[in-house]
């Protein structure tokens, strides 16, 4: 009889302003179930989870009143954290990705190493006055929040860079799927 690993997590954070429970299975077939409050954000953790070949069910409750920062930075946080526990101790993985991928008149760099060591590369600029998405808004800013957390709690090395976009909207798809792919041909 053969003994397959599952690489699959369960995560939760609990604070004064989130509350937020993770599941993730890294070899799972891309069902996602999300829900943060902030519906641009689910979409692009849908991509994340769809393009990469995970199973992702997430559920976050933050003081979206407030702003959406805590919910998406501790989104980012327990996400990275059920991310490493699901690779365990990485053995057989490819370890490293990178593509360039389009969407519409958007084009983003992304490479990534599972090294174990944190690091964020972000450069994708948006302007400070850019409009948010969704209702209620998400701030293209908090993207950049969300894979910072991700990439320290997941202690993975993490570059992104927009070659080309006018569509906020664009770019910031572009971005999730191509960390989506990149994290399906690493693992």
């Amino acid at each position: 009889m053969t003994d397959i690993a599952v690489r699959r997590s369960d995560k939760q954070r609990r604070t004064k302003e989130t509350q937020i429970d993770v599941s993730v299975a890294i070899d799972g077939t891309g069902a996602v179930a999300v829900s943060t409050g902030l519906p641009f954000f689910d979409h692009m953790l849908s991509q994340l989870g769809r393009h990469g070949g995970l199973d992702l069910t997430l559920a976050a409750d933050g003081d979206l009143q407030v702003d959406a920062h805590h919910t998406v930075e501790d989104v980012g946080i327990v996400l990275g954290e059920a991310f490493a526990a699901a690779l365990g101790d990485k053995a057989g993985i490819r370890r490293f990705a990178s593509i360039a991928l389009p969407l519409d008149e958007a084009l983003v760099d992304v490479a990534l190493d599972l090294s174990g060591r944190p690091y964020l590369a972000y450069e994708v600029p948006f302007p400070a006055d850019a409009a948010g998405l969704g209702s209620p808004p998400f701030d293209p800013q908090l993207a950049e929040e969300f894979w910072r957390a991700f990439v320290t709690a997941g202690a993975l090395t993490l570059h992104i860079r927009m070659v080309t976009g006018k569509n906020t909207h664009h770019i910031l798809e572009a971005s999730f799927k191509a960390v989506a792919r990149c994290l399906r041909d690493a693992v």
